[in-house]
């Protein structure tokens, strides 16, 4: 059994609390170690030791945290496989996908390598008779994120390296779930030479995530997870004095509309939903059908649902993993006993993969006639059951996603670019793909939603997330006129 302890002030260490909690390899079903629960005492012991490194990574240099920063994403580039396999062995989804996660977290690392571009303050001079004015961002002290299973490298890499780069020191508390990825890289910013203390994991349960929350030396808290979650991250420590970034859930919706590319659409709808056994809160979860286009398009799904291979991670064959635990497994299957109750069609069932004796696969699901007030739809499932809601016109697709809680995520397929500028314009939602299925914003944009999506102000990465991990101040100067000083400048005195 592996034995994942925490990493506090550049080492492992195993705190005081004795409770541990389960690791398993979900397409095996079988518990492959234990991870380390921090107490409060534990947290405050990290925190600490953030607390105190802060005090000497603010003053380093622009350019000599950018270096850290390079040295960081060489390592990580170089330890890409490393850290895939880890991804792969305990959240399940296949190796391509976890490849792909930890590509996608470097472009962020590469965000923040530029910080000294992004630091750069304003200047206004002579606003009044010898009155200057310029702002300085500075950094905010320690600061925590707080991660999801669905995504243990990228998310980190969401934040951490802005954080780091704007001079604060950072505590990660990942998914008890899916820990060795912050291990590793815990491991690699030691190697980058990072000072001990600016990066710190802590693993646990509440008790830890609620001790953040509340400690006074803990000045912003980043989180990425379901909007419940959210929504008390963003109470709890707002009500205590910190900044916030909570993400919350999505019900991302695919409009097609019945000028679209059939094909094309079937094949982002399938990607898109069945995707990492449909753990991303960016999945696609509703097709929303528009008028003719309904039928065509549900039966090219159809047609591409037997080639999907239903595999474990490892298999290099296999384009879709399992889920991450056996309890999540049969949460989202249960969705289709109710769906078919409240009136919608199951088309594909794939809980024949579920009947397995290890592992926690499901395969793809597809429900078609769903309607806003079923449960299917109203709830995020976070697993590979893709919805089909037939709407007549335009409008009432674009009325559904605006009705809906959430506003992460959007994407329209059409050929005509008037309705998709139209289609941008109206829907009430943070991140929009036009005949793109998943509109993640690349590095130097930022990430967010709308909504029941987001509490919080500011979005996750690039120049919000600096933003984010800073806070600005202004200096107003006024100096005596050189004429009338009374300190010989070595210069020739004018009027």
């Amino acid at each position: 059994m592996t034995r994942i302890r925490h990493f506090i002030s550049g080492a492992q260490a195993s705190g005081e609390s004795r409770r541990t909690g389960p690791i398993y390899n979900p397409a095996t079903g079988a518990q492959t170690g234990e991870v380390d629960y921090a107490s409060a005492a534990d947290v405050d012991s990290a925190v600490a030791g953030a607390a105190a490194a802060f005090t000497q990574w603010r003053a380093v240099p622009l350019s000599r945290r950018s270096g850290i920063l390079f040295a960081m994403r060489d390592l990580v580039r170089g330890h890409s496989r490393q850290l895939a396999e880890a991804i792969t062995a305990e959240n399940g989804k296949v190796l391509s996908d976890a490849e792909g996660e930890v590509l996608r977290g470097l472009e962020n690392l590469e965000f923040a390598c530029g910080i000294p571009s992004q630091l750069k303050g304003e200047y206004s001079g002579q606003v009044s008779r010898g009155v200057d004015v310029h702002s300085v961002r500075y950094p905010l002290g320690v600061v925590a994120g707080i991660t999801p299973f669905n995504f243990p490298a990228m998310v980190p890499l969401w934040m951490a390296p802005n954080a780091i780069a704007c001079g604060n020191s950072f505590v990660l508390k990942p998914s008890e779930k899916t820990p060795t990825a912050a291990m590793l890289l815990a491991e690699l910013w030691r190697a980058a030479g990072l000072p001990d203390g600016v990066f710190t994991v802590v693993h646990g349960d509440r008790e830890a995530v609620d001790r953040l929350l509340t400690h006074p030396k803990v000045a912003a808290v980043s989180f990425v997870g379901s909007t419940p979650v959210a929504r008390h991250i963003y109470a709890t420590a707002a009500g205590h004095g910190k900044r916030v970034q909570a993400l919350g859930g999505a019900k991302n919706h695919m409009v097609v509309l019945p000028d679209a590319d059939v094909d094309g659409a079937a094949d982002a709808a399938v990607s898109a939903g069945y995707g990492a056994a449909g753990e991303r809160c960016m999945a696609i979860s509703v097709v929303a059908a528009v008028g003719s286009v309904a039928g065509p398009l549900v039966d090219a799904i159809v047609a591409r649902l037997d080639k999907i291979r239903v595999g474990s991670g490892t298999d290099p064959d296999a384009q879709m993993g399992p889920l991450v635990t056996r309890e999540h497994r049969d949460r989202v299957a249960g969705y289709l006993d109710t769906a078919a109750a409240e009136g919608a069609t199951v088309v594909a069932d794939g809980r024949a993969l579920a009947t397995a004796e290890s592992g926690f696969f499901l395969g793809p699901c597809l429900v078609d006639h769903v309607q806003p007030e079923m449960t299917v739809y109203r709830d995020e499932v976070f697993g590979p059951v893709l919805c089909v809601v037939r709407v007549p016109t335009y409008d009432a697709a674009v009325q559904l996603v605006n009705d809906n809680p959430y506003g992460n995520g959007v994407a329209v397929f059409t050929r005509d670019g008037g309705a998709a500028r139209r289609f941008q314009d109206q829907v009430e939602v943070g991140m929009v793909g036009i005949n793109v299925p998943i509109p993640v914003p690349v590095a130097c944009y930022s990430f967010g939603g709308w909504k029941a999506s987001l509490f919080g102000d500011l979005h996750m990465y690039g120049p919000d997330g600096i933003r984010f991990y800073t806070r600005a101040k202004v200096v107003t100067t006024r100096w005596p006129d050189p004429s009338t000083s009374a300190v010989d400048l070595g210069f020739p005195q004018t009027r």
